[in-house]
């Protein structure tokens, strides 16, 4: 489960089970135990194969809390520490406002301490995203700042738990630091941001800004390094 921040940062490993690469995976897990990474987020936009292989094998590599974050009702299992139950509160498609969380939750209902509610913000950072596309939903401009507090905002007044900004897997750049910092200053819960942060000063950025969760997705496979530096940066603030 998110454990209770109280002002400290925390992050988060996503691993997508279409795209984690088996024979580096081992490698990838022992450097987020090694370097004390909070969390690993299980799941994807575009996810064809089952997480449950892959959840189990993050396991048996690590101790590190488990949260599925499913980008669909094919992707659930209950074999996780967590589950990010998501409201994609920044579109309009009703079947991800609200519809998919009906079905999901009469199979979830005896895991009811496991579920986290989170309000899910796109926000286009440039080239559209499968997450974008998957959804058939548009991503809040970069630039409407009002927007993405407004929608933040009611997120919290409707009893959501967490609000994560996303600028999307294959982003051209991180949610601008300015909508981060007015995001965090108009709401009280935990603000996780993801997407885009390819680099130390856009991951020290964020945090700057008010970011309490960072997620790092598959990209820390073939760079190792950025997932130990972020936990660095982490451990400065």
């Amino acid at each position: 489960m998110i454990k209770d921040l109280k002002g400290k940062k925390s992050l988060a490993l996503l691993l997508d089970p279409d795209k984690a690469t088996l024979d580096r995976l081992d490698n990838l897990l022992k450097v987020a135990s090694d370097c004390g990474t909070d969390y690993i987020f299980v799941g994807g936009s575009l996810t064809f194969n089952h997480p449950d292989k892959l959840i189990k094998r993050v396991k048996r590599a690590c101790d590190i809390p488990v949260l599925l974050f499913p980008g669909n009702l094919l992707q659930l299992t209950t074999n996780v520490d967590g589950i990010l139950f998501l409201s994609l509160i920044s579109g309009r498609n009703p079947e991800l406002l609200i519809g998919n969380q009906v079905l999901a939750a009469p199979s979830l209902k005896n895991i009811r301490s496991k579920i986290i509610p989170v309000g899910y913000i796109l926000v286009n950072c440039g080239s559209r995203t499968s997450v974008e596309y998957m959804s058939q939903t548009e991503a809040i401009p970069s630039t409407k700042t009002d927007i993405a507090v407004a929608t933040a905002l009611a997120g919290e007044m409707l009893g959501l738990k967490l609000i994560y900004l996303e600028a999307g897997s294959g982003a051209d750049h991180p949610v601008p630091t300015g909508m981060i910092r007015s995001v965090k200053e108009n709401i009280t819960i935990p603000l996780v941001v993801g997407g885009g942060l390819r680099s130390a000063d856009s991951i020290k950025a964020a945090y700057s800004s008010g970011a309490d969760i960072i997620v790092l997705g598959n990209g820390c496979e073939n760079d190792p390094s950025l997932l130990e530096e972020a936990c660095k940066i982490r451990n400065d603030f």
